[in-house]
């Protein structure tokens, strides 16, 4: 039964007599767009949204207790390695912008992991590999999510450790219900993962895959988290679990050692950003992909996206081929620091962004863009953001990589092994060419916008390489089309696939467009005449979280409705 609210009884009985209850059905909100999934979430002592909603509340405890935004958003990450398994957990890697009240300025952690010492080059050539397999042991890099808590617990928080993994530690003794796109998820991984040693017995209670409210339980990660919370840091990477990883590695033809595990360690990293409009947009530089975000945006900005409308097919066009130029950078340039210099600043610049804007023909869709010429001196996730009463704001990203990673499931630890190493080149002389103690190209990205030097915007769009593009997406929605922070998320988004990879050759063939619902069928029929290829898809547009910081301090809170997740303050 259609209910109608805010709708005069003479209008009701118009569209009843009609026929077009469908038509009436603009009437059913008071405000804002029609594809929003509800308002903001305001408060003003603190805000966390996560793709989880136990976790949400758990952050919030944190922060009642008198814990920090980041003390909050550890804890939530422990939860969410818990409860969704599908995106995230400690045996993956993890990034965060953090805007500190006391300082005013954003701090950023690269906390990715490298490639093992012992494993060299050109194994996978004489093995007859081309390309670095997507799962068993060879992807597997070192996990750097544990480093990265205490890397931001010691620069930003106030309560013990002990007290921010106790929640996750609990629910992994006691169980908690399954939510319903980690079900789905988690039994699509079960026909690849479950012949890799260990993940039967950790992910598959009863042979299967838990199904949408069932309970799991995971007492093997409890016992890991619980040698963390009393070991510290040096529990993970220097004692027993390190040791039971590096047997684990051996005893399955791995390359993972003790030693990498013992000479990992994070890197405090200086957050890049442009201009968009009056709105500065922060990303981190790579080895991430980020920085495609603020290329897309510098593009745009010579267009006048307002008067060109949000659906129209102009715009979506002017869309797809700035993120192709982007992303051939992107495969080009994107690499891990340490090993080549990379030319971040000019790739971001004004001046690069209007070179690389005369290429796009208004008219017609590219098959294929080179990357840029510049000065050279040489699959899913989880994303949280938190806030507290002092007005500290962290923006956090976590991933295995591939959803539950590699399918590597060490012994008693609980916990899966990612496989982001998959993402290295095997073509020599490529920035992102594989060597042994590097860090892989990295997709996931969080990010985060000032105005005037005061926070704004604490944001991330989980989904590889949907990512940079939502990045600008959400941007351009609130900046733009003068959407809210709960609209911008909501609304229909414009993916571009298909183009290069960090991996592949340069994109031959102009990729494909997938629009979700809500963009009209006069758009798509414009789009595929201007020589774009459109495909229906229902499910990678990715996974949004923000808050945004008015000028009176209230938090606006908004979740992401493609997901389980929640936005919640007090």
């Amino acid at each position: 039964m259609t209910v109608l609210r805010g709708c005069s009884r003479l209008a009701l009985g118009a569209a009843v007599a009609l026929g077009s209850i469908a038509s009436a059905q603009a009437y059913d909100r008071v405000n804002g767009e029609g594809f929003a999934s509800r308002s903001p979430v305001l408060a003003t002592q603190g805000m966390a949204a996560t793709s989880q909603p136990l976790a949400t509340q758990v952050a919030l405890d944190v922060l009642k207790q008198g814990g920090s935004a980041v003390d909050a958003a550890i804890a939530a990450n422990a939860v969410q390695g818990l409860m969704e398994p599908t995106g995230n957990g400690i045996g993956g890697d993890l990034f965060a912008i953090v805007w500190s009240a006391k300082d005013k300025r954003l701090y950023g952690l690269n906390a990715s992991g490298r490639s093992p010492k012992s494993l060299p080059f050109e194994y996978f050539a004489n093995n007859g590999l081309d390309k670095i397999p997507s799962h068993g042991p060879l992807p597997v890099s070192v996990p750097g999510a544990v480093d990265g808590w205490f890397e931001l617990h010691k620069k930003f928080g106030r309560l013990p450790m002990k007290n921010l993994l106790e929640p996750a530690i609990r629910y992994a003794n006691d169980g908690f219900p399954v939510t319903q796109l980690v079900a789905y998820y988690w039994n699509r991984s079960v026909p690849v993962l479950s012949k890799y040693p260990g993940f039967r017995d950790t992910y598959m209670p009863d042979g299967r895959a838990p199904k949408e409210g069932e309970i799991f339980h995971n007492p093997r990660l409890a016992k890991t988290l619980h040698k963390i919370a009393e070991g510290g840091r040096d529990a993970f990477y220097k004692g027993d679990i390190a040791r039971e990883i590096d047997a684990y590695m051996k005893a399955n033809d791995g390359f993972l050692s003790y030693e990498d595990l013992a000479s990992h360690k994070s890197e405090w990293v200086e957050p890049v950003s442009t201009n968009y409009r009056g709105v500065d947009v922060w990303e981190l530089p790579p080895n991430g992909q980020g920085i495609a975000a603020l290329q897309i945006l510098n593009i745009l900005e010579g267009y006048d996206l307002a008067a060109l409308g949000r659906t129209s097919p102009e715009y979506v066009h002017l869309f797809a081929e700035a993120k192709k130029l982007a992303f051939e950078d992107r495969a080009r340039y994107y690499a891990d620091p340490a090993f080549n210099e990379l030319p971040v600043k000019q790739l971001i610049s004004k001046k690069y962004a209007n070179e690389r804007r005369k290429l796009i023909n208004p008219e017609r869709a590219a098959k294929r863009y080179d990357a840029g010429t510049v000065a050279l001196r040489h699959g899913d996730t989880i994303y949280l953001t938190t806030a507290d009463k002092e007005g500290n704001m962290v923006s956090l990203i976590q991933s295995n990589y591939r959803g539950m990673g590699s399918g590597m499931t060490p012994g008693e630890l609980g916990f899966i092994l990612q496989d982001r190493g998959e993402m290295f080149s095997l073509q020599e002389g490529h920035f992102n060419q594989y060597q042994p103690g590097k860090r892989p190209f990295h997709t996931i990205i969080p990010a985060f916008a000032t105005k005037d030097g005061k926070p704004w915007l604490s944001f991330g769009v989980m989904g590889g390489a949907t990512q940079p593009q939502m990045h600008a997406q959400i941007i351009i929605n609130m900046v733009d089309f003068g959407l809210n922070v709960q609209e911008a998320g909501d609304a229909p988004r414009i993916l571009h696939s298909g183009s290069s990879q960090p991996t592949d050759e340069l994109m031959e063939d102009g990729g494909y467009l997938s629009l979700e619902d809500g963009f009209p069928m006069e758009t798509r029929r414009k789009l595929v005449q201007m020589g774009h290829q459109i495909r229906f898809e229902s499910g990678p547009y990715g996974g949004y979280q923000a808050i945004m910081r008015d000028g009176q301090g209230v938090y606006h809170g908004a979740s992401e409705s493609r997901k389980d997740g929640q936005a919640a303050g007090y």
